[in-house]
């Protein structure tokens, strides 16, 4: 529908109101200055007051007679108006905002922009040994082929020559890795799983089986590793220990794999 006259720029505006409490006088200041009687509506116990009974001078009104504190007075602003009403649910949008006037974790959003708040675990992975068993020496640190991709977030991780994980950002990771291995016979003595990082053992994990002469064996290694984000890079091996037999990782169910990812705010 089309307006007569100016069309309102902005319709979410009320009048400007004054609460006087009173001190036993006529004179009281307001909070605005105005020019004349017409200017302002007064309020003395919910009547309304005759331009004639008050007189206003800049900011100083001044009633037809006294009022106390228990009398309830206010006063209307008529010519002023401030925007104290709620807008309406998804009426707001980015035009109605002042930019960088939201923050988020201390960061002044750039409206139009985007934003993530608390950051992004990424570069992030997770591979495992898939198709055929792959056969461990005795006593020996052995590099497991993951070489199955579940994830890959910022194609960091090599599955298919050097089974290393770069992360091309700084920070800190998750790093983790499960192994398990078998046996044909019942003579595993121990197994042991390492993550290195740049060619040297981080952490090593040690289940021993000496007690038990099992046909497997199994285990879970879990560390946080500062990366530089260019060279630093992640790898899983495993060690088993045997009085002989055909010692493998197995292949099935995903359980030889290894992850990382990137923590936030560490």
């Amino acid at each position: 529908m089309a307006y007569i006259g100016v069309q309102p720029t902005d319709t979410y505006l009320s009048i400007a109101s004054q609460q006087i409490t009173g001190n036993g006088g006529a004179t009281y200041t307001l909070n605005y200055s105005v020019s004349d009687e017409e200017s302002l509506a007064v309020f003395v116990n919910n009547v309304r007051q005759n331009v004639s009974s008050y007189t206003v001078s800049g900011t100083s009104l001044t009633l037809g007679g006294t009022i106390s504190v228990s009398d309830e007075c206010w006063v209307l602003f008529l010519g002023r108006t401030v925007g104290t009403k709620t807008p309406a649910v998804g009426s707001v949008t980015n035009d109605m905002l002042q930019n960088s006037s939201i923050t988020l974790n201390g960061s002044a959003v750039s409206l139009g922009g985007s934003a993530t708040v608390g950051g992004t675990n990424t570069p992030a992975f997770e591979a495992h040994l898939s198709g055929s068993d792959q056969n461990l020496l005795l006593n020996v640190d052995t590099k497991i082929q993951f070489n199955t991709k579940i994830f890959d977030t910022d194609g960091c991780y090599d599955n298919t020559t050097n089974y290393r994980f770069t992360p091309t950002v700084a920070g800190k990771y998750f790093v983790y890795a499960t192994f398990r291995v078998t046996n044909n016979q019942s003579s595993l003595q121990y197994l042991a799983g390492n993550i290195q990082k740049n060619g040297s053992v981080y952490k090593t994990l040690i289940q021993d089986d000496r007690n038990n002469y099992g046909f497997q064996a199994s285990l879970t290694i879990s560390i946080i590793v500062d990366m530089n984000g260019t060279t630093d890079y992640l790898e899983g091996f495993a060690k088993v220990g045997v009085q002989g037999g055909t010692i493998s990782m197995k292949s099935s169910d995903k359980c030889n794999s290894f992850g990382a990812y990137k923590l936030i705010g560490a």
